[in-house]
């Protein structure tokens, strides 16, 4: 008799599916986006002078790029897909009980207590290591606060069964949170032309280096320094003087001394170099990023000396 007064548990359409799901992902993906913000964050307001970044002039735009563009559609596309679910719990009350629903929010909770267990583990080991830093600290608090507030109302979740208000108020201040930290990144990024330009000054850089590597070693091999760039091109080598991408001119080029010569190139905006970076002085390959070349907007020269201890003539067979 028991098992005839129980209600049949309500099979899953493929609709229902494909919204569980949906929601599922796209909150994992706001959530790492979102994660990957505040990490940005704290890599800008504060920078570690022993990390590999500090040769970069801005080390978390990419990552930070990638986090905006991620949570800018992700996190609507889990907003969309909760509101129109929560409207079929209301109408519908038995499709709170689905098996797939309570799976995947069991399972979130699992992956939120994994999160939150590492986190804590990783946090006393650093402190035991010694390398527990401000930086660390705050990162590792971003981890666990998010997967915290996951956890929290994914937990309360499962067991209400009436809509709340505390529910709606919570999404509020978290879409807002979300909205103003959105806002912040873009004034971090800048605009997509701004952004262009300096990838025009990046690769001037990227080729007056080169240029004066391929100089360097044209003395090393000759013991004098070219009269044009034309005399570094090389048809054997395959390498050819690059031009300004963005004006298609040479690049200016002229001789100072037995050992000094001067490259030129028009810069739309300054570098932007951290100052640890300014401190860095590389004798060596010239593509290091320690190498100085600091520029301000307009035509910038760079005068070098060839240090002959440092770069010593090919010795000839």
């Amino acid at each position: 008799m028991d098992n005839l007064n129980e209600s049949p548990i309500k099979k899953s359409s493929a609709k229902e599916v494909f919204l569980h799901l949906l929601a599922i992902f796209t909150l994992y993906g706001s959530a790492t986006s979102f994660l990957v913000l505040l990490f940005q964050y704290i890599n800008f307001l504060v920078p570690d002078i022993l990390s590999y970044e500090v040769g970069y002039a801005r080390p978390f735009l990419g990552p930070l790029r990638f986090g905006l563009s991620t949570l800018i559609v992700v996190y609507p596309v889990f907003i969309a897909v909760s509101w129109f679910l929560n409207k079929s719990y209301l109408q519908n009350a038995a499709n709170r009980e689905l098996r797939l629903r309570k799976w995947l929010i069991y399972f979130t909770l699992f992956v939120a207590a994994i999160v939150m267990i590492g986190d804590l583990v990783t946090t006393v080991n650093t402190f035991l290591s010694g390398g527990l830093t401000s930086r660390f600290i705050l990162k590792a608090f971003s981890v666990l606060l998010i997967a915290g507030l996951i956890f929290g109302y994914y937990l309360y979740d499962v067991r209400r069964i009436q809509p709340s208000k505390k529910v709606r108020r919570f999404v509020y201040i978290i879409s807002g949170v979300i909205a103003a930290t959105i806002i912040g990144g873009f004034f971090l990024v800048g605009s997509p032309k701004e952004e262009r330009l300096f990838l025009f000054d990046q690769q001037k850089v990227y080729d007056l280096q080169n240029i004066q590597g391929q100089i360097i070693n044209y003395w090393q091999r000759k013991v004098r320094l070219p009269e044009t760039l034309d005399n570094l091109n090389d048809d054997i080598s395959g390498f050819q003087i690059p031009l300004d991408q963005q004006t298609g001119a040479s690049y200016e080029y002229s001789v100072k001394g037995a050992e000094a010569f001067e490259l030129c190139a028009t810069f739309n905006r300054p570098s932007l170099t951290l100052p640890s970076q300014q401190k860095a002085r590389s004798p060596y390959m010239p593509m290091e990023l320690g190498q100085n070349w600091d520029h301000k907007e307009g035509r910038i020269c760079f005068e070098r000396i060839i240090d002959k201890d440092l770069y010593p003539p090919f010795e000839k067979r």
